[in-house]
């Protein structure tokens, strides 16, 4: 355990006498580069939503939580001021909250929709510590209550904060602090190469909008787990491949010819344990290619009703695309990103250096991303309230991208989230696009049976 995990000075919350200097932490390569592109009208949100059969005490539930945070210090963390000519942007680490994280809205009937428009539109801030907020929303005709979590991106990434609502459901149910559950590793594979890259600019989804606005918006579902078997594609590969056939599907609708489809994916090898997982951004992005080896199968992969023997083969390379991915080691926004940080100039010069880089590079974007959590590790046991039935992640939606798929499971369901920008899809556009995901899932999971059988 580092020593800032172990705890760190922070700045006194009134009533707790003269403040002392609080520990500073340079921002990593992707706290600096999410930044530097910070955009009013697009905020850089993860929305975190847990469902419960019943509901917490408010006060004990507000107790557990600072007790959380104070497990992790890392997360308890604002941005520090400074000059316009300094090189680096700094976290200051608070020894308690700067706010209250915790919020009970009114039990409404519009309650969780009017949540989600929260977590997808008001960021929290980064001038206050900690960058997330927990809001515990009630409805007339729901028995249990949904607990939607709020993150600033540019300080933490879903599973951190994930880690940290484990620590406090056990603090809350009076339990010792259980350790996650390991998810198997996959086995390194000697295949090479990532997809179609090169100089081929992936494809976009079509825009479909009859109303172009500011923001992001989503839509929930909860599908069956697809089926796996020992040594085949995982569920993540279907979930690729299932991403790969929606968007070559919908495209082919709006009448765009076909073109290489690019799925950017994180890879997060950090432990869950409450001792050994490192808080923050702590992801690394991978992009899969999918276009010159499938343009032979093109026609049979975007018809209505995939063929089951080209899914079947799209599935193999996929497979064998990821493994050689995940055991490349990396940076994790690659060395482009390692060398815009790189504390030579002030940040103020590299944040408009990055910025101008990223506009240029907006053809090259990837089609969209696909972030799949996986299976949920830990119990989220909030005693007389219960253990968690379902949890739903989703990661933000900016332009030129514009969409992104999320995925969770838990109970054997698969929970999945598709958010999009409002300047690229409507919300009938949306919910079209998700009914393309689901029967492409479908499709896969059928392919994947028969490959097996």
């Amino acid at each position: 355990m580092t020593a800032l995990e172990q705890g760190a000075g922070g700045v006194a919350l009134p009533g707790q006498g003269e403040p002392h200097r609080a520990r500073r932490i340079p921002f990593p390569t992707v706290d600096e580069i999410s930044r530097h592109c910070l955009q009013d009208d697009e905020p850089e949100t993860v929305h975190i939503e847990v469902h419960l059969p019943g509901r917490p005490d408010p006060g004990r539930l507000r107790d557990a939580f600072r007790q959380a945070l104070r497990t992790h210090p890392r997360i308890l963390v604002r941005e520090a001021p400074g000059p316009w000519w300094r090189r680096r942007y700094e976290w200051e680490v608070t020894d308690g909250p700067d706010v209250e994280p915790v919020s009970f809205s009114p039990c409404a009937t519009d309650a969780l929709a009017r949540a989600r428009e929260r977590a997808l539109a008001v960021c929290p801030p980064l001038t206050a510590s900690p960058p997330v907020r927990l809001e515990v929303v009630t409805e007339p005709d729901r028995t249990g209550c949904v607990l939607v979590l709020t993150v600033n991106h540019t300080a933490l990434d879903g599973p951190s904060c994930l880690r940290v609502l484990a620590t406090a459901a056990t603090l809350y149910g009076g339990g010792g602090d259980t350790e996650a559950t390991p998810a198997p590793v996959a086995a390194p594979a000697p295949e090479r190469g990532g997809g179609a890259r090169g100089l081929a600019r992936p494809v976009r989804i079509a825009k479909d909008t009859h109303a172009p606005r500011t923001g992001n918006a989503m839509l929930l579902s909860e599908l069956p787990v697809p089926p796996r078997t020992p040594g085949g594609p995982t569920v993540n590969d279907q979930l690729l491949v299932a991403t790969c056939l929606m968007a070559a599907r919908w495209n082919e609708l709006h009448g765009r010819p076909p073109a290489p489809v690019r799925i950017t994916m994180p890879v997060d090898d950090r432990p869950r344990g409450a001792s050994e997982m490192a808080i923050g951004n702590g992801t690394r992005l991978v992009e899969v290619g999918f276009g010159a080896e499938e343009r032979a199968d093109v026609r049979l992969l975007t018809q209505e009703t995939p063929d089951p023997a080209a899914v079947a083969r799209l599935l193999h390379r996929t497979a064998a695309r990821t493994r050689a991915l995940k055991a490349a080691p990396g940076a994790q926004l690659g060395v482009a990103g390692t060398l815009l940080t790189l504390p030579a100039v002030p940040v103020a010069l590299r944040a408009a250096v990055t910025r101008t880089l990223r506009q240029a590079a907006g053809p090259w974007t990837s089609t969209t991303l696909l972030s799949n959590i996986g299976r949920i590790p830990y119990a989220l046991d909030f005693g007389e309230a219960g253990r968690a039935t379902a949890v739903w992640f989703s990661a933000p939606a900016r332009m030129p991208r514009g969409l992104t798929v999320t995925t969770a499971s838990t109970g054997g369901r698969l929970h999945v989230t598709l958010r999009w920008s409002r300047a690229l899809l409507d919300d009938a556009a949306g919910a079209g696009l998700a009914g393309l995901f689901q029967r492409a899932l479908a499709a896969t999971a059928h392919a994947h049976t028969r490959g097996t059988a």
